[in-house]
């Protein structure tokens, strides 16, 4: 017997291959090898046409082919000291972007503040990208760090100095810090408080120096007993705010070094109904979404967390890419941002700058 015939049975569809895409756009194999491999010899409207044919016949190189062949795995690992909360996950957003727009993947790894984990963490990343962005604020010796990492093209976010075999990209803390402090004795207020955050931490001890800078500008005599511990979370703020309140006398403004802090202690403030800014001026650092939305909107310095990220893939991008080889180390500037928190309204949306130094200029010698 027969078998029977079976109709309309489709078979599978094979993958494309680099010659489908050849010779649906017109170009040779090679040609088509250059635009995926992002090479400067084809022109635009070839680029645009081949990109199209692979869309249409759903082809895209094998990875690990096209690492074999450029030594290049199109990878950039991220390293971060933590992965919660808005400042990180919009910095991670940044990178992201960047990275994507460049035809290029991020490996996010999350680790603590120890030398040896960051180490270890770093070490399980080489061979599989092609830089590193790195987040350490905390780290007490990033050069040992720097030392440790090889030849691999590494970007440091805010490292506490001693970093010359990579580049850097810092927050500029101290001048932030200094600007709404000022902000806040030019209101009137001469007992300002501050929470700080962690010692360790080199963003919380630059913004604790642009505080006292302030009060120093001031004439203001600077009152230890007026800075309280904090360690950048909300819950510290809360519980240093408590504190604040059983001081005597009792500080008119607060700066807290963060705004999670910041919403902390105006959590505290309305817990013991006590109203801001009438009995107690607040203002915060970073600018993060949550600030603009508080009740009353909260006085802070913003930071472009999404532009910092995306200026971390650009420097790794000249590193990996070009004939730099100078370190360069960049400082994003911060901009005062004025609201209801503080008892005055104002401030102006403005573009973020850049400061760019040289191999020999620590990153916050301009602050």
């Amino acid at each position: 017997m027969s078998e029977p015939v079976i109709r309309n049975r489709r078979l599978p569809r094979l993958a494309a291959t680099i010659r489908d895409v050849a010779r649906a756009s017109r170009v040779s194999t090679a040609t088509v090898s250059r635009v995926f491999n992002d090479s400067p010899l084809v022109s635009v409207e070839t680029r645009e046409r081949v990109r199209a044919a692979a869309s249409r016949l759903g082809y895209w190189p094998n990875s690990i082919a096209r690492s074999l062949i450029t030594n290049r795995t199109h990878m950039v690992g991220v390293l971060m000291p933590d992965l919660h909360g808005e400042f990180f996950s919009e910095i991670l957003h940044g990178v992201d972007l960047k990275a994507r727009a460049c035809g290029l993947h991020i490996l996010v790894s999350r680790s603590s503040s120890s030398a040896e984990e960051l180490v270890g963490a770093l070490r399980s990343m080489r061979g599989r990208v092609d830089g590193l962005i790195v987040m350490a604020p905390d780290l007490e010796d990033p050069a040992t760090l720097a030392g440790r990492v090889g030849e691999v093209p590494t970007v440091y976010l805010n490292p506490d100095g001693g970093v010359r075999s990579g580049d850097t990209l810092s927050i500029e803390n101290v001048e932030g810090a200094r600007q709404v402090v000022s902000h806040l004795i030019g209101l009137g207020h001469r007992r300002i408080a501050m929470i700080t955050g962690p010692d360790r931490n080199i963003d919380a001890r630059q913004r604790r120096e642009g505080y006292r800078s302030a009060l120093r500008e001031a004439s203001i005599p600077f009152e230890p007993r007026l800075e309280f511990a904090g360690d950048f979370s909300e819950r510290s703020g809360y519980e240093a705010m408590l504190a604040i309140l059983r001081h005597e006398p009792r500080p008119t403004a607060l700066f807290a070094a963060n705004d999670y802090m910041a919403v902390g202690a105006i959590g505290a403030l309305h817990d013991h109904d006590r109203r801001v800014p009438e009995d107690l001026a607040v203002a915060g650092f970073d600018d993060i979404p949550l600030a603009r939305y508080l009740t009353p909107p909260l006085t802070t310095v913003h930071v472009d967390m999404l532009r910092f990220g995306e200026r971390a893939v650009e420097l790794l991008r000249e590193r990996t890419t070009g004939p730099r080889t100078a370190a360069r180390h960049d400082v994003l500037e911060t901009r005062l941002v004025v609201r209801g928190s503080c008892g005055a309204h104002g401030g102006g949306e403005g573009p973020n700058r850049w400061n760019r130094g040289q191999t020999s200029r620590d990153p916050r010698a301009s602050s």
